[in-house]
């Protein structure tokens, strides 16, 4: 198995499009939590294959699953009041340095002379803290579950070491919470979900089950390739069909039910939970990670002490109801004018993994209820 081109087979893709149609006898709206795959669905037009039509349909909910776009405002304008800091070397990963903050991003920065470096791990910081110790190097610690273990290894190791000249920007989400958050609010419109392969190849999916039995819906947990998807969709489909809400694992050649162990020891030593604000949707109770007090020196917030930031968002981005699944990207009345990727007023245009980007990237400038007026049609 080449675990890429045989989940792009197109037959078979068409095959299972209409396995989905024949079972799908309600209207059911599915939310699949990563950008990235989000990314998937609108650039293989997925979403299009689907079921549509006034009985009978399958609708994909484009959640908050970029980590780059609920990075909140206020950790953004802290990053780039620490960037812009004599003596500092400020690391990130490239999808980071154009996300828009109240004034700026981190290009705009490293424009004005500041040493903002794209780096291609966490671990190249500690090593570039190494190298320069008359430095302050500090790494955005942007992510999920997926990226926080590279993320608690640089402090570990930077203490292992001895390295006092490093420090971690924390800013870590955890999707359980969120999932939470959004089958709780009164308006939600979610009946079931795919969760990212990648975060469970890391935590598991053992989390899941008591969600699904809570609030009765099917999880599906699922990689990224066209076939992924639609086997998920397809699972999903089949249990609310049947009446049943389980936790299903659709990405087994990656994942299994417990997970990463060794990956999860290092985030329990590293890290505790704590309260997160996420943009776009407000705090959510313990749905992030900080590093914990054995590991606190390390910590940026605390080693800067930025305060007295005044955050606004843009008046015309609405984003926030982008990411909590309320609008498509182009029914916000920006999109593809005074947002683009060359000029985001967002996160979620300018992140690799963000709704709007994927809307604008591929071309998808109708919103949902234009599409359906255009003659959508299921395969």
């Amino acid at each position: 198995m080449k675990y890429l081109t045989e989940f792009r087979n197109g037959e078979i893709a068409q095959r299972m499009a209409r396995e989905i149609a024949q079972a799908t006898s309600r209207r059911w709206k599915i939310m699949e939590v990563c950008g990235g795959q989000t990314h998937s669905i609108i650039k293989n037009g997925i979403d299009q294959m689907l079921p549509h039509g006034r009985d009978a349909e399958v609708e994909m909910i484009h959640g908050p699953g970029c980590p780059v776009c609920v990075t909140p405002l206020e950790l953004i304008d802290k990053a780039l009041a620490i960037a812009a800091q004599p003596g500092v070397i400020f690391c990130s990963f490239g999808d980071m340095l154009r996300v828009p903050g109240t004034e700026g991003d981190l290009f705009q920065v490293k424009g004005r002379g500041g040493d903002v470096r794209v780096v291609y791990s966490p671990l190249d910081a500690v090593e570039l803290a190494v190298k320069h110790p008359e430095k302050q190097v500090v790494f955005f610690g942007v992510g999920f579950e997926t990226t926080a273990p590279a993320n608690a290894m640089s402090v570990h190791l930077a203490r292992r070491r001895g390295v006092k000249n490093f420090s971690l920007l924390v800013s870590h989400v955890l999707v359980p919470p969120a999932i939470d958050a959004i089958m709780s609010s009164p308006d939600h419109r979610i009946n079931a979900f795919l969760a990212a392969g990648h975060v469970c190849s890391v935590m598991g999916y053992w989390e899941y089950p008591p969600l699904a039995e809570r609030f009765g819906v099917p999880i599906v947990v699922t990689g990224f390739e066209p076939l992924d998807l639609l086997d998920g969709i397809r699972r999903a489909v089949l249990q609310l069909e049947s009446g049943r809400h389980e936790v299903e694992n659709a990405y087994s050649r990656v994942v299994s039910f417990e997970g990463n162990r060794p990956a999860q020891q290092l985030l329990k030593e590293v890290f505790e939970v704590t309260d997160r604000a996420w943009r776009g949707i407000g705090v959510i109770p313990r749905s992030g990670w900080r590093l914990n007090a054995d590991y606190r020196e390390f910590d940026a917030e605390d080693r800067f002490q930025i305060s007295g930031l005044h955050t606004e968002e843009s008046a015309l981005c609405r984003s926030g109801d982008v990411l909590r699944g309320a609008i498509k990207p182009a029914e916000c009345p920006a999109f593809g004018k005074e947002c683009t990727p060359r000029h985001p007023l967002g996160a979620t245009m300018v992140s690799s993994e963000g709704a709007c980007a994927a809307y604008y990237n591929y071309g998808r400038f109708l919103s949902a209820e234009e599409l359906a007026g255009a003659g959508r049609t299921s395969a």
